[in-house]
């Protein structure tokens, strides 16, 4: 692949539904390697977004490497079907104009279209959303009807056949959010807060009704923003499920002798831990999992739920399906899982007030992995110096490198380092 310079490499695409581009399979089983890392995107990714981030995430390795002459290391790229907001600011890539323009409400072109990808059949709906963010009408009866258009985007409209989401795929069982049931107004309201605690929009004294219609707006941008991505965390656990885990599966069967390597950013952490699931019984072959800003629960893994003790994670003892340790990455420095998404989490599932949200509704990117005993948390620095244990949950403060962005995601997708990939590196103990 000329995107990404490493070899050998191969990119490996799966639908909305997790199923497996045929070809692109077979010709990973033939590869001819003793490790193989396969790393998925976050939802907020194009494939050429994507690419560029394998190529650069993975070029650190073959020096990582250099003095272990046993390994012959193979590369992977997942690519499923996420969309991307443009206004959103990756580190170390050149900035869009929409990502310049960040602060106002109206939905850029490039956003516009990866919507009408990532809903087909549904531009008329986008377009009517593009008017209400554009003209920002100060009526309680515009934010409805926002309110029953981002649904009707977002949801399965009547007639429609497609495969249902498994419940083991989501921490909730809600086919929709309860965002999206819940008052508009008081939810873009709530989420126009948010955004200024982030820095994304200017101090608003009130957000009242007849004071601060017009500021709602930008939280309404927001709601649309979350109810997006509450879409491509349902598809991230089916992929992970249905599609990558068969496919390891199948690797077991064809290359039963080649170490997997598991490494996943936002969306797609969820999607490789999500994969544990899918795993064949009596499978071995994934030998390291590491989460890097996973946007999902820290709760996935706890046994028990300490605020529903009788029920678990979406992912309890699921760690205990790798040979090896999974290893959650995290950093204070990322305001979308530290301020967005504990409100999202609470607003798509509950609607109780909002004290504790940074500890029902967090996530693990921003403070690791909880509520697993015996979980270790460790510096970048110790990490690096004296490796990871050799399996288990391990939580890797990676604040140290991991603090570069924009509002309102901060640093989420500050995940360029070499630090990171010799954590990889370590994980899976690769190195001589």
């Amino acid at each position: 692949m000329a995107d990404v310079r490493v070899e050998p490499y191969r990119e490996i695409t799966f639908d909305a539904d997790g199923d497996v581009n045929t070809r692109q399979r077979e010709q990973l089983a033939e590869l001819d390697v003793t490790d193989l890392v396969m790393f998925a995107h976050g939802w907020n990714s194009n494939r050429a977004v994507a690419t560029r981030m394998y190529d650069r995430f993975y070029a650190p390795f073959p020096g990582l490497l250099a003095d272990s002459p046993g390994v012959r290391l193979g590369y992977a790229g997942i690519v499923w079907p996420s969309m991307r907001f443009a206004d959103e600011p990756i580190p170390d890539f050149e900035r869009s104009a929409a990502a310049d323009a960040y602060g106002g409400p109206a939905l850029d072109q490039q956003t516009r279209q990866a919507l009408t990808e990532a809903f087909p059949g549904r531009e008329r709906i986008v377009e009517r959303l593009t008017e209400l963010l554009d003209e920002r009408p100060e009526e309680r009866a515009a934010f409805d009807e926002f309110g029953r258009l981002v649904a009707q985007l977002t949801g399965r409209p009547a007639g429609d056949t497609t495969t249902t989401v498994h419940a083991s795929d989501m921490e909730s069982e809600e086919e929709l959010p309860q965002m999206l049931h819940d008052d508009t107004l008081t939810v873009c309201q709530g989420f126009a807060v948010a955004l200024a605690e982030t820095g994304a929009e200017p101090a608003t004294q009130s957000l009242a009704l007849g004071g601060g219609l017009k500021k709602a707006w930008n939280g309404a941008k927001e709601l649309l923003r979350q109810a997006t991505y509450y879409e491509m965390k349902r598809r991230a656990g089916t992929v992970g499920r249905r599609g990558l885990g068969p496919l390891i599966g199948q690797l077991a069967r064809s290359s039963p002798s080649t170490r997997v390597h598991l490494v996943g950013h936002s969306q797609g952490a969820r999607l490789v831990a999500f994969a544990l699931r899918g795993l064949p019984d009596g499978v071995r072959n994934v030998k390291s999992v590491t989460l890097l800003q996973g946007s999902f629960s820290h709760y996935a893994f706890a046994e028990r739920l300490p605020h529903a003790t009788r029920r678990g994670g979406a992912l309890r003892g699921m760690q205990r399906r790798v040979d090896g340790p999974v290893v959650a990455c995290y950093s204070r420095h990322d305001t979308a899982l530290g301020v967005i998404y504990p409100l999202a989490s609470r607003l798509a599932g509950d609607s109780s007030g909002l004290a504790g949200l940074g500890s029902k509704w967090g996530a693990m990117g921003y403070d690791g992995i909880k509520a697993v005993p015996d979980t270790p948390v460790l510096t970048l620095a110790k990490a690096l110096r004296d490796g990871v244990p050799g399996s288990g949950c391990v939580n890797v403060d990676a604040a140290a490198v991991v603090r570069r962005g924009g509002a309102p995601t901060g640093a989420h997708s500050d995940i360029l380092h070499a630090e990171l990939a010799r954590v990889v590196v370590a994980a899976g103990r690769m190195a001589g």
